[in-house]
């Protein structure tokens, strides 16, 4: 089969198609023939070497494609042996394109429970593109967060793939979203989508202005952080809001003040990816609830895996960037 391989960690240049032997059959684990794989933030840091990922090495958490076994149109769940208990993964849980071979290639071998079906009247690029974000948001907005219809919720970074998947799934709930980004126009898209408003993070007083969009100017019941500024998403919280953090795209430290962070009840919670339960969650509100598919950006060829990372990394596009594998 032809994948995308990393032989060595570095810049985008270092992915390079291949022919390279395909997956082997084995009891529990089913192949599916991808038709296209979706970028993550999460693929640029394999590349890069962080996770220590195994050499020669094959990325990509999304895909969507056909089952090997029984000819379904499926999507790939990302998220490997999260274990038993809903509250955390289990030591043993890792991401999809971490350790084991990845989506950027023609066929991907995953665990059964690693599928489910492909949500009806979605093309192979918008399949691909949702879950891992899909998965990530819901999992941040409900499971996690608790956020419920006429609460006000705040995302950070529209425009990203997280913020603009929680934009749609908050709002399809009937919680009321502004969002914070560097751009007038990103905001605008986002609006689209069902956000109410929004203001740029470029101004140092963004917390207070965001703030100026919640009800009396009391703040947020949720805030989504997926960028790592833990101190400005709490001054946006109302007092006894939560603040939820999947992410440290612009910051890996955070200094908080401890005193007026308990005087103000806040809740500071974690959370990364999902189970299969929040899986399913995610599709049944995709299926009940009139959510619009997963924005794409860029749909680059499987050969052009390179190109799409510098892409991705650059910041300017509004959506996913996918790979098609057709």
């Amino acid at each position: 089969m032809d994948a995308v391989v990393l032989r060595e960690f570095g810049e985008p240049n270092v992915l390079k198609i291949e022919s390279i032997a395909d997956p082997v059959a084995s009891p529990g684990w089913v192949t599916v023939q991808l038709k296209a794989a979706a970028l993550n933030w999460h693929d640029v840091l394999v590349r890069q070497g962080k996770y220590s990922s195994p050499l020669p090495h094959v990325l990509g958490a999304d895909g969507a494609g056909i089952r090997a076994d029984t000819g379904e149109e499926v999507l790939v769940l990302p998220s490997l042996w999260w274990g038993d208990r809903e509250a955390a993964p289990s030591a043993q849980w890792e991401i999809l394109g971490d350790r084991q071979r990845g989506t950027y290639a023609e066929l991907v071998r995953v665990p059964e429970v690693c599928v489910a079906p492909k949500p009806r009247g979605l093309s192979w690029e918008q399949a691909a593109a949702l879950p891992l974000v899909g998965l990530t948001t819901y999992r941040a907005l409900f499971t996690r967060g608790r956020l419920r219809a006429g609460e006000n919720v705040l995302v950070l970074g529209a425009g990203g793939g997280v913020a603009t998947m929680a934009v749609m799934l908050a709002s399809a709930v009937g919680a009321n979203v502004t969002v914070t980004s560097s751009s007038p126009s990103k905001i605008a898209q986002a609006v689209e989508l069902g956000a109410a408003n929004g203001v740029l993070y470029s101004d140092p007083e963004w917390p207070e202005a965001a703030r100026h969009h919640s009800p009396d100017g009391q703040g947020f019941d949720l805030v989504l952080d997926s960028v790592g500024t833990w101190e400005q998403s709490i001054a946006a919280l109302r007092p006894g809001g939560r603040l939820v953090v999947l992410g440290a795209s612009r910051s890996e430290l955070a200094t908080l003040n401890v005193r007026p962070f308990y005087f103000g009840q806040y809740e500071l919670i974690g959370t990364t990816m999902g189970s299969p339960q929040d899986f399913t969650g995610l599709l049944e509100l995709i299926d009940a609830a009139t959510i619009p598919p997963v924005p794409i950006d860029t749909v680059f060829p499987l050969a052009e895996a390179a190109a799409a990372h510098k892409h991705l990394e650059q910041g300017s596009g509004f959506g996913k960037v996918v790979l098609s594998h057709r």
